[in-house]
């Protein structure tokens, strides 16, 4: 009885901790979202007219560091929006070299499978979507 009870006690924080592969997903679409938007931060200049394209390139970076964030922090929405980020760039892909298709396209399978397996999910369906207070490292 003793053990049985302890185990159901348990249940909640094994079943809310976050996958390593998860966070593995999360730190690297951070790493990327940054280092590209530094990249594309110094396209910025004073030039007529504006490149609209720089602030759009910009900006997609930056979701890329909000979705990794946001998973990290078991939000449900972030998983979303990280696999509509590379599907993006499947799409962008297709306009290019057929390595760079075929390279985005199994990160992409990658992503959705660390992102929607059943551990994942678990995760993720744990974690409230106000819980703006869990640490990223955890």
């Amino acid at each position: 009885m003793f053990a049985v009870n302890s185990i159901v006690e348990q249940a909640p924080d094994t079943l809310n901790k976050r996958p390593l592969s998860v966070t593995v997903i999360g730190w690297i679409f951070i790493a990327a979202g940054v280092i590209g938007f530094a990249y594309h931060v110094t396209e910025f200049k004073t030039l007529r007219p504006f490149p609209n394209e720089i602030v759009w390139s910009a900006c997609v970076r930056l979701l890329a560091v909000l979705g990794g964030v946001f998973v990290l922090r078991g939000h449900n929405w972030a998983r979303w929006l990280l696999l509509a980020w590379i599907a993006f760039h499947v799409i962008l892909s297709a306009f290019h070299a057929w390595s760079e298709l075929i390279v985005h396209g199994l990160l992409f399978v990658v992503v959705a499978y660390v992102l929607f397996r059943p551990r994942a999910s678990a995760y993720f369906r744990g974690a409230s979507g106000s819980d703006w207070t869990r640490p990223l490292n955890s």
